[in-house]
């Protein structure tokens, strides 16, 4: 059984609804009348109701079972109004409340905040910054969490392995990767994998020393006093992590055996890169970006998506939303 449709028999029947701000986009329409279709989950699509209907039926697809909620004509605006004064506590008047709301994504996130919505995928039409700025406004992190963190998962046929930071934190320090460890572990459990958790770096068990591989020493040793439970272990080189035989050469007494399935790159950097290389050169279908460490689920998706990217992020955020 593929991922996916893991995540369709877990998200199936739980009367969930994801919101997509960008509703005249052709890919969103396409992927949200497959969902409806399919009784996965409910969509909200933001826009005119004119408009976007008149794009579904330009492009032949079906909206029934999605709903669309237009922010110039929305009955409960001052509702969402007043619930968004009060969240920026003194960062926003009424007036500024009532244009900022008119914004698409901070419309679909506000819906989020106030559970008419389970979760939010955008990023179609936007930059990952429209997407994630009204999140961080209006969701927030986790207690306990700092940041946001960008996960990927990696798929190739049966193999499953989780990448990040490979979307946001572009030089986080030994506190954050700590958290992103521990996060993104969190979100391999969701999507069945066993968290085996590599700090990568360029230096394997004290191989090298410089402020960037300490770094990692003391983000792995932070990781384990927070969840002691977790199979996790660092610093290493990818080949480390990830080959038993290079594992047995220079690392023998380490916890991984070269079986992670977790990496926590040390830059964001480095995790872009990689998870790039991977979807390149090894042929790898990268899922994501992946949004962890928030109080709901809000995705971002490339700007160069398909509608089947649209789709499977959908299925992540209903899978995250439970």
């Amino acid at each position: 059984m593929s991922l996916f449709d893991v995540l369709k028999d877990k998200v199936s029947g739980k009367q969930l609804k994801i919101v997509f701000p960008e509703g005249l986009d052709e890919r969103i329409l396409a992927a949200v009348s497959r969902l409806a279709k399919e009784n996965i989950l409910t969509p909200i699509v933001v826009g005119n109701k004119d408009e976007v209907n008149q794009k579904a039926t330009a492009l032949g697809v079906s909206l029934e079972g999605v709903e669309v909620f237009d922010p110039n004509n929305y009955p409960e605006m001052d509702q969402l109004v007043t619930s968004f004064v009060e969240r920026r506590k003194g960062k926003a008047t009424e007036e500024d409340a009532h244009k900022i709301l008119l914004d698409e994504n901070y419309f679909g996130t506000m819906l989020v905040y106030t559970n008419k919505a389970h979760g939010l995928v955008s990023g179609a039409a936007h930059s990952t910054a429209d997407t994630v700025r009204p999140a961080l406004q209006i969701i927030k992190t986790k207690a306990g969490v700092k940041k946001t963190s960008g996960v990927f998962i990696m798929v190739r046929e049966d193999e499953k392995y989780v990448f990040a930071d490979c979307a946001i934190n572009i030089s986080p320090d030994s506190q954050d990767l700590a958290e992103i460890a521990i996060e993104s572990a969190r979100t391999a459990s969701m999507f069945e994998i066993e968290p085996r958790v590599a700090m990568l770096s360029f230096s394997t068990k004290g191989s090298a020393k410089s402020p960037e591989t300490e770094k990692v020493v003391q983000a792995t040793k932070i990781a384990q006093e927070l969840d002691p439970s977790l199979v996790l272990d660092g610093e290493f080189q990818f080949d480390a992590a990830f080959v038993p035989s290079v594992a047995e050469k220079k690392a023998p007494g380490a916890i991984l055996k070269g079986d992670a399935n977790v990496f926590i790159f040390p830059s964001l950097e480095a995790g872009n890169i990689g998870y790039k290389i991977a979807q390149r050169l090894g042929n790898f279908e990268a899922v994501g970006p992946i949004l962890q460490g928030l109080n709901a689920p809000v995705n971002d998706l490339s700007r160069g998506c398909n509608e089947e990217d649209v789709y499977k992020l959908a299925l992540i955020t209903a899978a995250q939303a439970l």
